[in-house]
């Protein structure tokens, strides 16, 4: 019984990323004979889990019939948490949600309260969806910090008296729970689905209220011995004796932020700088409404704001150029809350990219806006649950996931 559930949640794994496979693609992919595939298949019908989709198209010979996931048939919760602003929705197999997401600024350092808070709008969001938890395979968190995957601790922010955040939301949600690092889990999407599917080695950007990077090499997400490896935002990049949120001075994140380009907006309109659509008054006191009107000035052509970006685009750029020189990647992602502004980030990445890397090391290396944008973490912490239930059944060492009815 056991194994039969590992199979099958590898089986639903397989099909959460690929969409429809038929039982030879599906059969490659899990490393089973094609007639042990077909039974769980069969097995999968039968439960109304699976759905047979029609035939593939011609290639000659047999049309082999085709196999999905019924959307319907189980929900991921994910939730996105970032240093001041955090959203939970719940997402069906298809990664479409099934409900308005819920989004709230929730300041995480020196917030004691803030787990409670956390676990009060995974709660919410459960009750206003009115779906049953037995549809649900568990919950998905991407938060920033230093974190322990498979402990399930947050050394940066949100710590608990047995260090264990997933542990202590599995026991009062009562289903599994994992976490994992923002910037981590953003790369994992951009993998699956974004603009690095099928890319073996890739570094994506996440352009936040810090600069974070995940890593894929060799067609693998990468997190370094103690599991904290993309920690770019701390690069000592400036001599501006500027004290980062880390407590080094000159970090890449003090000059490139979208906290530091809110603050320097403010700074210029204050010296009269001219904006055509940023008001004198325009912080409200919500980073998140700020940084929208940001947005909404650069998609407008502001000159003002354009310079902003650019300035901060460029400095981010010259970072990619270290990383290029140390990986060698063939794509760089740009993604994250920043890909909000769009292809404005771009230019000025590759401008010094192409000023700041030997020209041999940089000629097969691609530099694109994420297609996912600010949804990337979301559909991150969707695919995390997928990743982890498909592994282990283990939530931490002392929590173990019961099987979800509608799995085996």
């Amino acid at each position: 019984m056991k194994k039969r559930l590992q199979y099958n949640l590898l089986v639903l794994k397989e099909f959460y990323y690929a969409g429809a496979l038929s039982c030879a693609e599906l059969s490659i992919r899990i490393g089973k004979s094609i007639p042990f595939t077909a039974q769980l298949l069969a097995n999968l019908v039968a439960e109304g889990t699976v759905l047979e989709n029609g035939l593939a198209p011609s290639a000659g010979g047999r049309r082999p019939a085709m196999y999905s996931v019924k959307p319907d048939a189980m929900y991921i919760i994910a939730v996105a948490m970032d240093q001041l602003v955090t959203r939970v929705v719940i997402m069906d197999f298809e990664n479409k949600p099934v409900m308005p997401l819920l989004q709230e600024e929730l300041k995480l350092a020196d917030n004691p309260e803030a787990l409670d808070h956390l676990k009060a709008l995974v709660e919410d969001t459960i009750k206003k969806a009115k779906i049953p938890k037995k549809k649900i395979l568990g919950v998905g968190i991407g938060m920033p910090g230093f974190i322990d995957p498979q402990k399930g601790v947050n050394y940066s922010f949100v710590s608990i008296d047995d260090n264990s955040i997933s542990g202590y939301l599995h026991k009062e949600l009562d289903m599994p729970v994992y976490i994992d690092n923002d910037s981590s889990i953003i790369a994992l999407a951009e993998q699956h689905f974004g603009v690095a599917v099928g890319v073996g080695n890739a570094m994506v950007v996440n352009i936040g209220w810090g600069i974070g990077l995940g890593l894929i090499l060799n067609h693998e997400l990468y997190r370094g011995g103690n599991g904290f490896a993309g920690e770019f935002s701390h690069i000592p990049f400036f001599d501006n004796n500027k004290v980062c949120s880390c407590g080094k001075k000159g970090c890449l994140e003090t000059e490139t932020s979208l906290k530091v380009i809110i603050e320097k907006a403010e700074q210029g309109l204050k010296r009269k700088d001219a904006s055509a659509f940023l008001k004198k008054d325009f912080r409200t006191g919500s980073v998140e409404k700020d940084w929208q009107a940001i947005v909404k000035a650069a998609q407008m052509g502001d000159e003002y704001v354009v310079k902003l970006l650019t300035a901060a685009g460029y400095d981010i750029g010259r970072g990619v150029a270290v990383l290029i020189h140390l990986f060698n990647p063939e794509l760089i992602v740009l993604s994250g809350r920043g890909a909000q502004a769009g292809r404005i980030w771009q230019a000025p990445v590759l401008q010094a990219v192409n000023e700041h890397c030997i020209p041999r090391l940089v000629g097969n290396t691609l530099v694109k806006m994420s297609t996912l944008g600010y949804k990337a973490e979301l559909i991150g912490a969707a695919a995390l649950v997928l990743e982890n239930l498909s592994k282990t059944k283990k939530i931490h060492p002392s929590k173990t996931i019961a099987p979800l009815p509608n799995t085996v």
